[in-house]
């Protein structure tokens, strides 16, 4: 017995020290968690959805849906060879040129009016406080932090490990000159040596003049945040980023439910929305989205061009690797959504219309050739 209670209390303060690194960041607290406190979606101590939103599907508990992701034998959920890719000089873009680079799952890096933006980089080759798992598949690690030029703006959509991810962030420290993130998220940042001036942490409906004709306004997602056991300490959220030439939509991670029609009657039309698109699952229905959801969440938005991210990278879920680019694909027929598909590292111009290959589906080879 005595052996036992050793060995369990040796297990805990392990976890504990391993908690206790960097790379978990920090919760609110002082000032921060003053502010927290008075905000209108953070209640009995954490941050809440606008409307109810269990974790998991009723019915289904966490061991299942463990169970089922570690012994699932479902070969697919990987792909089979090097996912395609080609690599755009980020250091060299004209910048008369609106463009964007997407690197898979949900870190892509725009050019746009002259302001150079990021958004959730993950370039470390893992999506998980430990580096062994959560791999990055295969050819979709093509650019490392040296490929960046200054980001005028990071933006953050919330604080899970597959969109902000430590290593990339410090790497890129010395080239970010503003940090754009939800009201808590800040926190995370002054742990790792930011200047508090550099870091715009706001709530849901607010509003952040930035320079040079460009506006940001945070808006509601259904998801939820926390870097470990304790989730909601920080707020995940969208934004409306309004250039002086367009208006795009930065979705972040979410849930379908009616915050994206009342975005889309106050903010909409936007020239492009960026929604997630991937790890989608019947037992989490609440906090991520099936492709025809996707579909749905870009026509309420009033959206003229839809980029489908959150996919092609990692294995958070049980689908076929491809299986949401192939769904999106085939229920976008049905719309005018003009579907953004590129492949990774491939520079599409914001101004212009282009037919995608169905990369997902076609060798290497024929990729290096339609590109």
């Amino acid at each position: 017995m005595i052996i036992t209670l050793i060995i369990v209390l040796a297990f805990v303060v392990l976890i504990y020290l391993f908690l206790q690194q960097a790379q978990f960041g920090k919760r609110p607290s002082g000032n921060r968690l003053e502010l927290i406190k008075n905000s209108p979606n953070y209640k009995n101590g954490t941050f809440q959805n606008l409307s109810h939103t269990p974790d998991l599907t009723e019915g289904v508990s966490f061991f299942s849906v463990m169970k089922e992701f570690l012994f699932n034998k479902n070969e697919f959920k990987k792909p089979n060879q090097i996912i395609p890719s080609t690599k755009t000089n980020l250091l060299e873009l004209d910048l008369l040129e609106n463009v964007v680079i997407w690197f898979g799952h949900s870190s892509y890096f725009m050019q746009i009016d002259g302001k150079k933006i990021l958004v959730d980089p993950v370039l470390s080759g893992s999506a998980s406080p430990l580096s062994f798992t959560t791999k990055a598949f295969n050819g979709t690690d093509v650019y490392t932090t040296d490929d960046f030029p200054e980001i005028d703006y990071l933006f953050i959509s919330h604080d899970h490990w597959d969109h902000l991810d430590y290593k990339t962030i410090m790497k890129m420290k010395p080239k970010i000159k503003t940090v754009i993130c939800g009201l808590g998220t800040g926190a995370h940042f002054e742990h790792w040596g930011f200047n508090s001036d550099s870091i715009i942490e706001k709530d849901w409906n607010e509003t952040i003049i930035l320079e040079d004709g460009f506006e940001v306004n945070t808006v509601p997602a259904r998801h939820f945040s926390g870097r470990s056991f304790i989730r909601n300490k920080a707020l995940w959220t969208s934004f409306v980023l309004q250039t002086p030439t367009s208006k795009l939509f930065i979705g972040g991670d979410s849930g379908y439910d009616t915050h994206f029609i009342e975005i889309g009657k106050q903010f909409g039309p936007f020239d492009l929305a960026f929604l997630e698109n991937g790890q989608y699952d019947k037992s989490w229905k609440y906090i991520h989205m099936t492709p025809n959801e996707v579909l749905q969440a870009a026509i309420n938005l009033n959206a003229k061009a839809l980029f489908p991210v959150h996919s092609s990278k990692f294995v958070l879920a049980n689908h076929d690797w491809n299986e949401p680019l192939k769904k999106i694909t085939e229920l976008a027929k049905a719309t005018d959504i003009y579907l953004i598909t590129p492949i990774i590292g491939e520079k599409t111009t914001l101004n212009h219309k282009k037919v995608f290959p169905k990369w997902w589906e076609l060798s290497n080879e024929v990729i290096q050739e339609s590109i």
